[in-house]
């Protein structure tokens, strides 16, 4: 194939409705990279004989290595097809321009998927032939429906259902229309819940209508009618789903080379037997019968008892089988030369004879595929014929996409006009979304790249120049090379050695944007306006205010290579220069501040949950390593730094791959020096539970978890009931931070939000936004009530909503501050106009009140649930009730404010012992983080992969058996704590035939055991004895995590040796 210049793809730049952006998505190992080489080689990029082996976008050498994509490249790719301009003409050739983003399926990068999909307008999903449907397949789906963008199916290594199943062609058919129906079934689940949220939208809409006509005293027929207008709009999910007589499925073996659709062999057959390929279109997939001797099609009612094969087994999978046997088929797998040469022949198709006296059977079968049923034409003309060009595209997705960004009624017409009808003269508002910021070392850049082949004059003279010299040098040295050795042994003397300092050539890393034009044409020299992702156009000036950048470079993204560009009209996916500094991770690019938009909040499917500790080897690399990290974190969307108040540099990722390859990133390219990491660390919850034994309370008249506590002045006096909450109101809580975010924002309950930051609220609100559709204040406060009202252990808690004074930890946690005063002291959350808004703040000569204590409990409740009394982790699922709060007046005649200083140091730590004695007055459970984990493995290795999980501490959920296969998939869930090495693990243990993949699931009590647990009761006395001689696995994590974070741990001393064992005088 010819090579493309570059040149002639910036050309085709300019034509918007040649262009389709696309994105291929799968479960990792589903064949992306594979299907991606057997386009570039179309290109001339690679040779097409290691299409599929070389894996070109896989460009890090880690990547080869483990044979999965880690970081999601693209690169514009040419093609050229006939097309008619109009129905009679005759064709013409018409050239396009594919920009493919190659994206990663591990579910440790489904963040690169999520950056990936917002560029695009068109989805390519694979789909394995033999796993099906796998959890990332679900994902993948979801994100297209999410981002409205058009799929396109392949069902990709159909060649195992021959090669590996030994399926016949019937057979395979069957099991190729169950993965179908599958595929279609998680898109009908998009559909439906989506349905039923519009279906409730309605009749809310309709209450509203009715209940506003009653309010104005109209008829009831009035009303009856005022309902009857707003008819609810049944829609059409015909179009959503996959079916190859649409030609949106294609059937392929991406490491054969060879895909085909049905619209292919519909053209085939066309002639042979004399019906239109509109109609054998339709006919050639489902139940459809050719009757032999007629050559009419037949449904199934008119089989009349006849075995005949359906048309796609008859036509389609008969011929694919039949050359699979003609060249690895057969005695030995030598395939069969007779039945090659038939297949051959019929198809027109010469076979060179040095391929043809090869003993190479998949070289043949390679070559009879790639002139048969080429992969990359079948695949290219369903991306041109069945995806949208970006001018078609936004047209649908950005009217719903600009109504969900953070302040959209302040966009401006001419901006939303621009992106909606694809303006793209300079004088447009130039609109630009940066998906994540991509390192290049410097060295690979364009301009510091010299082209191959294209020297100027003087540079050819001065490379002569140079290659005469080390020739004369080289013949020197060889006549009197014995004469120069004994001379310099004379002339050596160790006094004036200087050792000389190796040079190091340091390449430094520069941050490309990884963008997508929506509207105008941006020039290298032009400035723009990055907006951050929490902008909103309905407030611009908010600090931090966005910065106005000039544009320094701009590229064509070719995978490995970058290729300079002069200027980028809308519709294209480019790289840009000159954003170093002024992005973190994602943002927008606006020509104008005013009525902006903000394309930024794309939702990030996997939150970084594994945290390490760094550290370098040398120590006077810390400076190194902490602008590394910065770096690594600007580059990687997943990546996150945080430093501990203990002075710990600690790097958070979304899992074990990808904090390998932030590691190995690191030390390699953005730190330069040797790092190590310390143990992963990994979060855990406490919560209390109401255990069937438990010791007696502390204070049996006051009742369990009640708490009377006095400050050391004797001035304060605080009681406090500590009690679990309902296991279903602590679930509503850990759903919805979002809403409660936004109830503290649009209500500033809480002063300490005005106190810390005055434009802090204002954030959160655009945060808010980000999170997704978060319920609004009186729908949480009605849904929560609901939640504590009903369900398991709902006594006592009715008329509780109204007494709510915080949320916590950091006021969004799953935790309640309850206010049980008789005077009703607290600010509540759910009834802000009753608060006395100086009640904190004591007037001059005020007495002292409890009122002016009121934040001062409330910030200790806060401390307390971020960190719990057993390894000071945050606390879920505790209701703290404050049901006194008293202050003594002294004798001494002071205002408030003098007292106030003093006592706030003493009732926070009063409050905080309080909770603290409470909570250890029921049975804590300390709660682990948990890994959802799905494995598909053989029968062969599945006692294998239970043996791994039992010793990890995993539950197996399910385990189902996929049809036709002889593979599992096991459901289960892992904690987090154990998952260290748990992949590899599993790889040793089978061979490699099974992979789990890892999903962050929540936190949950794995073991129901109380880490201070101790043998109260006679039983456990006689049968375990005063010192519990059995191992308390709660409390060896929970010291595990102590002895980390440097506190006390309580215990016996480890036993060393029987002779040095302590006795129990001691």
């Amino acid at each position: 194939m010819p090579v493309v210049t570059p040149e002639k793809l910036a050309a085709l730049q300019q034509h918007a409705d040649d262009i389709r952006n696309i994105c291929i998505l799968a479960h990792v190992d589903h064949g992306k990279t594979s299907l991606t080489d057997a386009l570039l080689a179309t290109n001339g990029i690679i040779s097409p004989k290691l299409a599929g082996k070389i894996r070109y976008l896989d460009s890090r050498p880690d990547e080869q290595i483990r044979g999965i994509t880690m970081e999601s490249s693209a690169i514009s790719l040419y093609f050229s097809m006939l097309r008619k301009p109009a129905p009679d003409a005759t064709p013409v050739p018409k050239e396009y321009l594919i920009n493919l983003i190659d994206s990663p399926g591990h579910i440790d990068f489904s963040s690169e998927v999520s950056t990936a999909s917002r560029l695009c307008d068109g989805a390519v999903v694979l789909v394995d032939a033999v796993e099906g449907v796998c959890s990332q397949t679900v994902t993948v789906l979801r994100q297209t429906w999410v981002e409205k963008l058009k799929p396109l199916l392949v069902i990709n290594k159909i060649d195992r259902l021959v090669t590996e199943l030994k399926m016949t062609p019937a057979e395979a058919y069957v099991h190729l229309s169950k993965l179908l129906e599958q595929v279609n079934a998680v898109l009908g689940s998009f559909f439906q819940g989506e349905r039923m949220e519009e279906d409730l939208n309605w009749r809310e809409r309709i209450d509203e209508r009715v209940a506003a006509a009653a309010v104005k005293e109209s008829k009831l027929g009035d009303i009856e009618s005022d309902a009857g207008d707003l008819q609810f709009e049944e829609r059409d999910d015909e179009e959503l789903y996959f079916a190859p007589e649409k030609n949106n499925v294609i059937f392929s073996s991406a490491i054969d080379g060879w895909a085909f659709t049905v619209r292919q062999f519909a053209s085939l057959y066309e002639k042979k037997l004399g019906i239109k390929r509109s109609i054998m279109e339709k006919v050639l997939w489902g139940d459809f019968y050719l009757d032999p001797k007629t050559k009419k099609v037949l449904g199934r009612k008119h089989l009349k008892g006849r075995n005949l094969k359906p048309m796609f087994v008859q036509l389609v999978l008969e011929q694919v089988w039949a050359v699979y046997q003609a060249t690895t088929g057969g005695d030995h797998g030598k395939g069969d030369p007779t039945l090659l040469e038939k297949i051959a022949k019929s198809l027109n198709i010469t076979i060179p004879p040095h391929i043809a006296r090869s003993r190479d059977p998949r070289l043949l079968l390679t070559t009879l595929f790639s002139s048969w049923l080429p992969l990359s034409t079948a695949l290219l003309v369903s991306v041109i014929e069945s995806l949208p060009s970006p001018k078609v595209a936004q047209a649908e997705r950005l009217p719903e996409m600009l109504e969900d960004s953070p302040g959209a009624s302040h966009i401006d017409a001419s901006v939303r006009d621009a992106m909606v009808n694809f303006k793209t003269s300079k004088s447009d508002p130039v609109v630009a979304y940066v998906s994540k910021m991509v390192s290049i070392p410097e060295s690979e850049l364009p301009e510091n790249k010299r082209r191959t082949g294209q020297l100027s004059a003087e540079e050819a003279r001065e490379l002569a120049r140079k290659k005469r010299a080390e020739l004369a040098r080289a013949q020197a040295s060889e006549s009197n090379g014995m004469d120069d050795l004994a001379v310099a042994l004379d002339s050596a003397t160790l006094d004036d050695f200087t050792p000389q300092i190796e040079e190091t050539n340091i390449d430094p890393e520069h941050l490309i944007g990884f963008a997508r034009m929506y509207s105008g044409t941006l020039t290298v020299g032009d400035s723009l306006y990055v907006l951050a992702p929490k902008f909103s156009p309905a407030n611009p000036h908010a600090a931090p205010e966005p910065q106005k950048v000039t544009v320094t470079a701009l590229y064509m993204l070719m995978g490995r290579n970058l290729e300079s560009l002069n200027s980028v009209p809308a519709g294209v996916v480019f790289g840009i220069g000159g954003l170093d500094g002024h992005i973190l991770k994602s943002g927008t690019l606006c020509s104008q501040l005013e009525g902006s938009v903000n394309l930024a909040g794309v939702n990030m499917a996997g939150q970084p949950i594994v945290r390490v500790a760094l550290e370098p080897v040398n120590p006077a690399d810390l400076d190194k390593m902490i602008e590394g990290l910065k770096l690594l974190v600007r580059s990687d969307p997943c990546a996150e730094y945080e430093q501990f108040e203990s002075g710990e540099h600690v790097l958070l990722t979304a899992g074990e791959l990808h904090l390998e390859r932030c590691l190995t990133d690191l030390k390699e390219r953005f730190a330069r020096c040797d790092i190590q990491a310390g143990a992963p660390i990994v979060p855990y919850r406490e919560t209390i539970v109401r255990a069937e034994e438990m010791r007696p309370p502390v204070n049996k008249e006051l009742g369990r978890g009640v708490v009377v506590g006095v400050t050391n002045s004797k001035q304060v006096s605080v009681t406090i009931r500590v009690r679990p909450l309902p296991a279903n109101v602590t679930e509503f809580l850990l759903k919805n931070p979002g809403a409660i975010k936004r109830l503290y924002s649009e209500r500033n309950a809480l002063d300490e939000i005005e106190q810390e930051d005055g434009i802090e609220g204002n954030v959160e609100a655009d945060e808010s936004v980000l999170e997704g559709k978060c319920l609004p204040s009186d729908e949480l406060k009605k849904q929560l009530q609901a939640a504590l009202e009903s369900g398991k252990g709902r006594e006592g808690w009715g008329g509780v909503i109204d007494k709510i004074t915080a949320f916590g930890p950091r006021r969004i946690g799953p935790n309640l501050l309850i206010d049980a005063t008789k005077d009703g002291y607290f600010p509540k959350v759910f009834a802000p106009e009753k608060q006395n808004g100086d009640g904190s703040s004591p007037r001059v000569d005020e007495a002292l009140k409890a009122a002016h204590l009121c934040d001062k409990v409330t910030y200790a409740f806060q401390l307390s649930m971020n960190q719990g009394p057993l390894c000071n982790e945050p606390v879920q699922g505790v209701a703290v009730i404050v049901e006194d709060l008293t202050v003594t007046s002294t004798d001494e005649e002071t205002s408030a404010r003098d007292h106030l200083g003093r006592l706030t140091g003493e009732v926070i730590k009063t409050v905080q012992q309080c909770i603290r004695q409470g909570f250890l007055d029921w049975s804590p459970r300390l709660m682990f983080a948990m890994y959802s984990c799905e494995i598909q493995a053989s029968t062969e290795v599945l006692g294998r992969v239970y043996e791994v999980l039992t010793r990890r501490r995993g539950r197996v959920l399910s385990e189902q058996m996929k049809e036709g296969t002889p593979f599992f998939t096991i459901q289960s869930v892992v904690p987090v704590a154990e998952s260290f090495g748990f992949a590899d693990e599993m790889r040793k243990r089978t061979s490699g035939a099974a992979q789990p993949q890892l999903l962050f699931a929540g936190f949950e009590t794995l073991v129901d055991e109380d880490p201070f647990w101790q043998p109260f009761t006679e039983d456990d006395l006689e049968d375990l004895g005063e010192l519990a001689d059995r191992e308390n696995v709660a409390k060896r994590y929970m010291d595990a995590v102590r002895r980390r974070k440097g506190l006390l741990v309580e215990g016996r001393a480890n036993r060393v040796a029987a002779e040095k064992q302590k006795t129990l005088k001691r």
